[in-house]
């Protein structure tokens, strides 16, 4: 059967032509023709996530668009603003796949709202609720490596998919066919007839402002005089956590250079994309922030100053942050 599956896609017309050629590299090869077409990827609450390249069992365009129908066949039958939310990170063709998203569901008659740059999960979960969508779908892979990239999808309120939901979307993934299933239109297609329309500024400012009266103390960060280390990690939070920063009176910021720019290779991250131990090693060699007195568990100051690192990685749980005290480079 996936002997079948791989030489139907071997003789398709392809439009990625990167597929066609590893395909081609595999030829003869039953364990790696097997691993990319004995399964498919499933579709749960998390939405998909796998390593890129060609076969079911791998996210590529097709892959995208056959989850994308899927998940249209079940916006159909909601009612409410027949629209849907998009954003994408800076992972390795996750710009590729969002405007894939987009085209599905435009050629479904669904609308879309799509970020126009890179933007992190909590702007894509603050858009599916601000335009009151009926979904949203991210394009990340979390903290896995370089080499996957992922589809998650988000039901109304922002939040993951429920259960329920989930699996009508995967019930509807199953009945199409991810070469030729699903429908499909040029994004510009999309964008000239209307039904594809980048996020707007006054979502993206609403944002900013909904994080900034969250603020405990606010005016406190103005005349606290705060030195900070930034680091992006290569990914979609440069912009956002910069303009929020100068907003609430932080200006003094050090980006760290090796991790400022989108990077779906995540040269300084080869464990996580996320954070790690990488992460830590780079960010401990800046000089540039302050720092604070580190107390004994007495109560008495450690004789040597710390920085207080903080992360979206924990090493036993994964997702907490955590305070991390990395000595002071001398």
């Amino acid at each position: 059967m996936y002997m079948d599956d791989y030489k139907r896609w071997l003789e398709a017309d392809l439009e990625d032509p990167a597929l066609t050629e590893e395909l081609k590299s595999i030829a003869g090869q039953d364990e790696q023709i097997k691993d990319r077409f004995a399964v498919a990827l499933k579709f749960g609450t998390a939405g998909l996530r796998g390593v890129l390249g060609a076969g079911s069992n791998r996210m590529n365009i097709y892959v995208v668009r056959q989850a994308t129908q899927g998940l249209a066949n079940w916006v159909k039958t909601q009612g409410g603003s027949q629209l849907v939310a998009i954003s994408y990170d800076s992972r390795i063709n996750s710009d590729v796949f969002a405007k894939n998203a987009a085209s599905v569901l435009a050629a479904n008659g669904i609308h879309v709202r799509i970020y126009d740059a890179l933007m992190p999960v909590p702007a894509l979960s603050f858009a599916t609720r601000y335009y009151g969508a009926n979904a949203g779908i991210m394009i990340t892979a979390s903290h896995n490596p370089a080499k996957y990239n992922g589809y998650k999808a988000y039901g109304p309120d922002g939040c993951q998919m429920t259960d329920d939901a989930a699996a009508v979307v995967y019930a509807e993934i199953q009945n199409t066919d991810i070469l030729t299933g699903a429908k499909w239109m040029s994004f510009e297609d999309g964008l000239s007839q209307g039904l594809i329309q980048y996020v707007g500024d006054d979502c993206k400012e609403a944002l900013y402002d909904a994080i900034k009266a969250r603020s405990v103390r606010p005016g406190l960060c103005k005349t606290a005089g705060l030195k900070l280390v930034y680091s992006p990690l290569n990914g979609s939070g440069l912009v956002p956590v910069t303009r929020v920063l100068h907003d609430i009176g932080i200006d003094d910021i050090t980006i760290v250079p090796e991790q400022q720019y989108p990077d779906g290779n995540f040269p300084t991250c080869p464990y996580r994309a996320e954070a790690g131990p990488g992460t830590g090693q780079v960010l401990r060699r800046r000089p540039d922030a302050g720092h604070r007195p580190r107390r004994r568990p007495g109560g008495h100051r450690h004789p040597l100053p710390r920085w207080n690192l903080r992360t979206g990685f924990r090493q036993r749980s994964g997702c907490a942050a955590a305070g991390l005290h990395l000595p002071r480079p001398d």
